[in-house]
């Protein structure tokens, strides 16, 4: 079956909890999640790891609350990586960047 891909992070977790069920990839202009936007606050902390609730209840804005929701109540892990970084795609799917 051919899919058209998934638009927004929404329709991302939808896809994923519907037919992958493994993990939503989620590529950013950064590496990573922050408590703040990195270009705008130079103070800004990257978080480690995080749960589905922590980025809820931060209203950290790595995707919307739905998106969070949907992939919390299938137990689907996201994944965030930068786009920008050099082969980040091949370490995310050798699984080098788990979030």
């Amino acid at each position: 079956m051919i899919r058209r891909p998934p638009r927004s992070t929404l329709s991302s977790s939808s896809a994923a909890s519907d037919v992958y069920k493994r993990q939503l990839l989620k590529g950013t202009q950064v590496d990573g999640v922050y408590n703040a936007d990195p270009k705008k606050d130079p103070s800004a902390v990257r978080y480690e790891s995080l749960s589905y609730m922590d980025v809820l209840t931060q209203d950290l804005k790595v995707m919307d609350a739905s998106a969070i929701s949907l992939s919390r109540e299938n137990n689907i892990p996201i994944v965030v990586f930068s786009i920008h970084a050099q082969n980040a795609l091949v370490d995310v799917l050798q699984g080098n960047c788990l979030l």
